[in-house]
């Protein structure tokens, strides 16, 4: 779950890490919450202060047209300045990939206009094969 580099979660941070990763798809904080009512956790800021130790550390990542979390399915992503979702509209199925063209390509124009980027994220919507060939 954690690389040795990385500080050992927390009871709340292992909790929300773990039901991300059982869940296979997005969910809200309040999803989260819903489903950890049981384990003690009573309000919102206790998930919100695990994610962001999660996304943090690179074991979550925040999908902003969603306004939700994912676990990350890629160990190594850490290391890609760019990280991109897939995310289909029909199933909801989101799909991490990452992409060294399209990195470049980022990283040439932040470099040929000034601009410093703290982290990159690409979110594709639409509709996954599955969906697609299933219609």
């Amino acid at each position: 779950m954690t690389s040795p580099e990385r500080a050992p979660l927390t009871r709340n941070q292992t909790l929300v890490f773990d039901a991300l990763t059982d869940a296979g798809g997005p969910l809200s904080a309040y999803t989260i919450l819903d489903q950890l009512r049981e384990d003690g956790f009573r309000a919102p800021l206790q998930v919100y202060r695990a994610l962001d130790k999660l996304v943090e550390a690179g074991l979550v990542h925040r999908l902003e047209s969603l306004n939700a979390f994912v676990a990350c399915s890629d160990p190594g992503c850490e290391s890609h300045a760019t990280t991109a979702f897939a995310i289909c509209e029909k199933c909801g199925r989101v799909t991490e990939f990452t992409d060294e063209k399209i990195a470049a390509r980022l990283r040439r124009w932040s470099k040929g206009t000034g601009f410093s980027p703290r982290t990159t994220t690409v979110e594709l919507r639409g509709v996954c094969r599955d969906c697609r060939t299933a219609a």
